[in-house]
């Protein structure tokens, strides 16, 4: 009987998580009935992107029902809807991420509602550190894979058969075919560009040297807090996913330096112009 009166509370708790969602849904269609082709999602360095694109709507992270807030420094919290070119796109200024001490299901909720509201590719991006030796600070790496071994998957639970199948398949998380728009796009750009595996930690603190050289180990090249579990959750949709990491600083133990979010933050600026750059030909491109 125990394990009859679980697996209804668990039920109970799927059935609340998707009508919090579609109470989000609601508050947003509210304010705009603007439908993006393109979700964006704004790592550190770039969070001014969206100053300029031609802005239809901005909507606060706040003035949304329901929808989790950022409570990082540097991120503005709110949702920009507009063009980039003539590609309608919707932007997170501001992730939420599961250090910050929300449920793995709040931090994938922008991701589901960018789907819901009409997104069918999404561009992540962010600031990760360089766990493979060759890369350096202010590198650009395509996302070619990821590996979300040390974070709890946003698809633990019963199934929101709404969002998609019980079991997706993860063989391609990153879009070949946007793999080869980001390829293009940096070529033309005249911007270097590094390929490789993304391993999402749970955070707030940076990894030690030891997590660091096992990310190596399992085949990562660069680390991180954030992502991966978007895109799980992007995927699990059918969304069509790509993302780019700057790299802002070496990581634990490749580095001498003792990390800091000021020398993420400086790289991430440093970089800035040719990644939005570069962010605005894929879109273009996509």
């Amino acid at each position: 009987m125990q394990y009859g009166s679980d697996g209804i509370k668990i039920r109970r708790e799927a059935e609340t998580m998707y009508q919090k969602l579609m109470t989000c849904l609601e508050s947003v269609r509210k304010k705009t009935d603007f439908k993006p082709e393109v979700a964006l999602v704004l790592g550190s360095g770039l969070g001014d992107f969206a100053e300029r694109i031609q802005i239809e709507q901005i909507i606060k992270y706040t003035d949304i029902e329901g929808f989790p807030v950022s409570t990082v420094k540097g991120h503005k919290g709110r949702f920009v809807f507009g063009y980039v070119e003539k590609t309608p796109v919707v932007i997170m200024q501001g992730r939420v991420h599961y250090y910050e001490g929300y449920p793995m299901s709040d931090v994938v909720l922008p991701t589901r509602l960018m789907g819901l509201l009409g997104a069918k590719k999404l561009l992540l991006t962010n600031a990760a550190g360089g766990a493979n030796p060759s890369f350096h600070p202010g590198d650009l790496m395509m996302i070619t894979d990821h590996i979300t071994t040390a974070v709890p998957s946003p698809l633990i639970g019963p199934n929101i058969d709404e969002l998609g199948t019980r079991f997706p398949d993860m063989s391609e998380v990153y879009s070949r075919r946007l793999r080869e728009v980001i390829r293009a796009s940096a070529e033309k750009c005249g911007i270097g560009l590094q390929e490789g595996v993304y391993v999402q930690f749970t955070g707030p603190a940076y990894e030690t040297p030891a997590e660091v050289r096992m990310a190596a180990i399992w085949g990562g090249d660069a680390v991180g807090m954030s992502t991966a579990c978007e895109a799980m959750a992007a995927r699990h949709m059918g969304i069509e996913v790509c993302g780019i990491s700057c790299i802002t600083n070496m990581a634990a133990g490749i580095s001498k330096q003792e990390l800091n979010h000021k020398e993420v933050q400086e790289t991430a600026d440093r970089v800035a112009k040719s990644f939005k750059k570069l962010v605005t030909e894929i879109i273009a491109g996509m």
